[in-house]
């Protein structure tokens, strides 16, 4: 009998149990992915055309009645379509990320035949091929087990970088004096684990706060460079929060549009509250993009009716939307740069704008010959090649 008991043991594929078990796990799980891509866009680098929110909005609508999605809600900030969808297929699912890719490529062929301006401009492919790492558009997702309360705050950038979230998510979750729990709550007091990619050599660091502050911020004070990706809770390496990373022109070779990231930030329960996480965009930080991605400008919270950029193409902005997750079901949003509390900051924004444009070309308006490398410039410096002459 013990002899028969062990080698039906024997015969268990554990691996395929382990499989098995975790494919129940993250049944029970809710992924909650955003994916943004400009398709196209009304009058210049404007805003999303309505017919394109349309277009978006049934192919959406169609996957939630497969049962391919729990939830999701479609918008824009600025010239960029939004897709924020709710579903259990786990990060990275190739189900997932085709229906973005479908969206995009429906809603982009809509656009040329409008002829809004650079239609199908964010799909750097001809074809899906697994997911969209290198395809174009940006994307960011968190799996995670729902708590009983689930507060979450999705964030939209337009004419910026990624590296424009260094700055504030730094505050966030490892400055004291923006956000008191770290103090305060004994479930953060520990403090946080940073993950940072350095999308030039394609490296990325864990860097732990507050121990090694100064070295993270040694890092990502190069907001081109090394970009905030992941953040966890250092207790448990709970993910709090998650940024996009696509560079299109490291991916392209050449200026196609700015980044436009996207962000995803959990809150309260032993993560920072609502408050403390809007609390850093009270300050108009400097940020990379603006007018042909090639300027620095302040970035201005707005709500999302005003995140249409003109002004230069800008100046650029974020928007805010706060959402209750429940059972993979979005209750939601909340406009949270909606509110008066941000109108000195708007102002502050525009005074700062007007201070920087009047540099005109020069530096530190204009980006250094690193980022630069991507637009005309190349083009000049062969065009005077044959004046080249020795000092």
């Amino acid at each position: 009998m013990i002899v028969r008991f062990i080698v039906t043991l024997s015969a268990i594929d554990f691996n395929k149990i382990k499989r098995i078990v975790s494919a129940v796990i993250s049944m029970v799980k809710t992924t909650l992915s955003v994916i943004k891509a400009d398709v196209g866009s009304l009058v210049g680098h404007h805003v999303v055309h309505p017919e394109l929110l349309k277009v978006a909005e049934e192919s959406l609508q169609k996957a939630k009645k497969s049962g391919l999605l729990h939830d999701y809600r479609v918008t824009n900030c600025g010239d960029d379509l939004e897709l924020i969808m709710t579903h259990r297929k786990g990060e990275e699912s190739a189900e997932i990320h085709k229906l973005a890719w479908d969206t995009f490529s429906k809603a982009a062929r809509v656009a040329k035949d409008l002829g809004l301006y650079a239609a199908g401009q964010d799909l750097l492919s001809d074809a899906f091929s697994g997911n969209l790492k290198g395809m174009g558009p940006g994307f960011t997702e968190i799996e995670f087990e729902e708590r009983a309360s689930e507060p979450i705050i999705v964030f939209m950038a337009d004419k910026t970088e990624p590296g424009a979230f260094n700055l504030p998510f730094y505050k966030i979750f490892a400055d004291p004096f923006s956000s008191a729990g770290l103090v305060i709550d004994p479930k953060m007091h520990e403090g946080f684990i940073f993950q940072v990619l350095d999308v030039i050599k394609g490296h990325s660091y864990e860097l732990s706060t507050p121990e090694e502050s100064y070295d993270l911020l040694a890092l990502i004070g190069t907001t081109g460079r090394y970009i905030l990706k992941r953040i966890m809770r250092k207790s448990d390496r709970l993910v709090a929060a998650s940024v996009s990373i696509t560079k299109l022109s490291l991916i392209a070779g050449r200026y196609v549009g700015k980044d436009d990231p996207v962000a995803i930030v959990r809150a309260q329960h032993g993560l920072p509250a609502v408050g403390e996480v809007l609390e850093p965009f009270s300050f108009p930080h400097l940020v990379a993009g603006w007018m042909r991605g090639s300027h620095y400008g302040p970035m201005m919270p707005v709500a999302q009716r005003n995140a249409k950029c003109t002004r230069f193409d800008g100046p650029p902005r974020f928007v805010a939307l706060g959402f209750q997750i429940k059972d993979s079901k979005l209750v939601g949003p909340a406009d949270l740069f909606d509110d008066p509390a941000f109108d000195w900051t708007r102002w502050k924004a525009l005074e700062v704008a007007d201070y920087m444009r009047r540099h005109g070309p020069f530096m530190p308006e204009r980006l250094g010959p690193e980022e630069m490398e991507y637009t005309t410039l190349p083009q000049v410096l062969e065009k005077l090649k044959g004046r080249i002459k020795k000092e």
